[in-house]
């Protein structure tokens, strides 16, 4: 069901590879609640995903390639939507991020530096790089809403998640820290969704992904959130009903951050 939330609103997705992924089921909702969108990738992962045929569902939006990491790339991505747009940009959704050391085996007490500063400039300061283009070419409309996905190992240690541990804490603070600056400049919101874990090609690569999707079942008295879920609720953050909310790290776990224990677990673990 739709309801018209992004009538008339024009917005970048960043991070759509296929079906599965986040950013994919949110361009989907997007388009169906009555934004018109971009659609942005690395180029690489534009050769490796099917976004040409989630282009065609969404009214034909164009796809525009862009390294992250590049201010030149953000440069043209951004010009080049707003002259597709007409006008200012409403919404961003930043679904982005690489784990190096976690790709290629490093244990996380043995990492290798380099790669370590590479997973950063991707997966966190990519976000820091967008809001600076955004400001510099004053992209962005009055009350425009940024979402960056992240997880709740920035806060707790899941020994798996490795270094994106790490990036995705620094994703937070670049999201209060800039959220501050470009608040107090046109009112723009900027937050994180702290997403449950999703069975998506990029999540299914961490070690031990399968047991501790089941595992966060069992603790979330609401169940593991899907991705169409996680669309539903970037929708509303991107709609004119959340233009007081920014800074803020929203879970979105089926209640699975604020859970102690369950008996689900317990049972598990051969409990009574």
């Amino acid at each position: 069901m739709a309801y018209n939330l992004l009538k008339g609103k024009k917005g970048i997705i960043f991070g759509a590879l296929d079906e599965k992924s986040i950013a994919w089921k949110t361009a989907q909702k997007c388009y169906a609640e009555g934004a018109e969108i971009v659609l942005t990738n690395a180029p690489v992962a534009l050769r490796m995903g099917a976004i040409n045929q989630l282009a065609a569902e969404c009214g034909n939006a164009p796809v525009i390639g862009a390294d992250v990491t590049s201010l030149d790339d953000l440069k043209n991505l951004i010009e080049k939507s707003m002259e597709h747009f007409g006008g200012k940009i409403d919404f961003i959704l930043h679904s982005v991020g690489m784990g190096l050391n976690v790709r290629k085996g490093k244990h996380y007490t043995e990492m290798n530096y380099e790669w370590n500063q590479k997973t950063f400039d991707i997966s966190s300061m990519s976000l820091h790089k967008v809001l600076r283009t955004a400001w510099e070419l004053d992209a962005l409309s009055e009350h425009a809403s940024v979402i960056a996905l992240t997880y709740i190992a920035a806060q707790r240690v899941f020994p798996d998640y490795n270094e994106m541990a790490d990036a995705k804490a620094l994703l937070e603070s670049v999201t209060r820290m800039f959220g501050y600056y470009y608040g107090e400049k046109n009112k723009v919101r900027v937050n994180t969704i702290s997403q449950s874990p999703t069975p998506t090609t990029a999540g299914s690569g961490v070690k031990g992904f399968d047991s501790f999707i089941n595992y966060a079942e069992k603790m979330s008295p609401l169940g593991n959130a899907p991705a169409e879920a996680c669309a539903d609720y970037i929708a509303v953050m991107f709609s004119d009903l959340t233009k007081y909310v920014t800074m803020q790290n929203l879970f979105h776990d089926g209640g699975f951050s604020f859970t102690g224990v369950t008996p689900k677990v317990l049972e598990a673990m051969g409990g009574e």
